[in-house]
């Protein structure tokens, strides 16, 4: 994403008073009580005057605390500035999240809404990342950036994409959307980056299926295991861990002594990846019991093949 940076463009307090009230000790009464008066009203105004200078006093300290807003421009080019030149990722997305809070029906801000995701992106923060991408996407739907919002959230799951022996909810979460991007942004630069992302997404699901597999196979929960490869082959026929779910599913179907699932998938195999090593195997597997690879006609392996116009 290219970023152009854009060209630029002593309070005192009060001090309290003391006010001291003085009890004289020969005092008339009625002297007591006009004094008491006089003394009374200077008390009032001095209360006045205290609170006033309080209130002035505390409205000096609000005024301190909420600073004039900047303009619009300045503070997004500071943004860059950070994001570009300091690399300080978190600090320049702040920056462009300020611009949304003091300008917040700008172009400026709906520009900025968008970087302040690119920044966290580049700083590897993808909860906040995800959270502004898609916050830009419910206020700006149609506009051009949209598609990278939609890439970015997308990229956010990708990049966090764990080893094939832990969970993989991130890995699906990061295919359903950038393949979002692909149905609703098909002609942009960004859709081509995301098709490859979610092969190599499907690519380690596949390899999940297939090490969870072979955990069952070497247990010997051979049903468990066919169930495994048999979701790499009818659902992820393209990715290059399929030539070995049809091997295992050769031997699994050979240990249980069920000879013409085994031919079949034996003879997909062939028919597909003929110079594949694990043909080999499956061949060697088949020919062991007394059999050759046959397909079967209607079979669920044949037709997992054809719909996606392999074999």
């Amino acid at each position: 994403m290219v970023l152009e940076q854009l060209p630029l463009e002593d309070a005192s307090r009060g001090n309290g008073s003391a006010l001291m009230l003085l009890r004289g000790s020969a005092v008339r009464p009625v002297r007591r009580r006009a004094l008491s008066g006089r003394v009374l009203g200077r008390v009032v105004v001095l209360a006045a005057a205290v609170m006033l200078s309080a209130c002035a006093s505390f409205d000096l300290f609000s005024k301190e605390e909420q600073p004039p807003d900047e303009p619009a421009d300045k503070l997004y080019n500071n943004a860059v500035f950070l994001l570009n030149e300091e690399k300080s990722y978190k600090e320049a997305a702040k920056k462009f999240e300020e611009v949304d809070r003091q300008h917040p029906y700008s172009e400026w801000a709906r520009k900025a809404l968008i970087m302040s995701a690119y920044a966290y992106y580049a700083g590897r923060q993808y909860d906040d990342c995800i959270a502004a991408a898609k916050r830009y996407i419910s206020l700006h739907p149609a506009s051009a950036e949209a598609a990278y919002a939609q890439y970015l959230i997308g990229s956010s799951y990708f990049d966090q994409i764990p080893d094939v022996t832990r969970d993989q909810t991130r890995t699906e979460r990061a295919m359903a959307a950038l393949e979002e991007v692909t149905r609703k942004f098909p002609n942009t630069e960004y859709a081509v980056s995301a098709r490859r992302k979610v092969e190599i997404g499907r690519d380690n699901l596949a390899a999940k299926e297939m090490d969870i597999g072979r955990a069952n196979l070497t247990k010997k929960n051979f049903i468990g295991a066919i169930n495994r490869f048999k979701v790499v082959v009818t659902q992820y026929q393209t990715t290059r861990h399929v030539e070995e779910a049809l091997m295992r599913l050769t031997e699994c179907y050979m240990a249980l002594g069920i000879l013409p699932e085994a031919q079949t998938a034996a003879a997909v195999l062939g028919h597909n990846f003929p110079d594949s090593p694990w043909y080999q195997d499956a061949y060697t597997l088949v020919r062991t019991g007394g059999g050759e690879p046959k397909e079967q006609e209607g079979h669920w392996i044949t037709k997992a093949f054809k719909k996606v116009g392999l074999g």
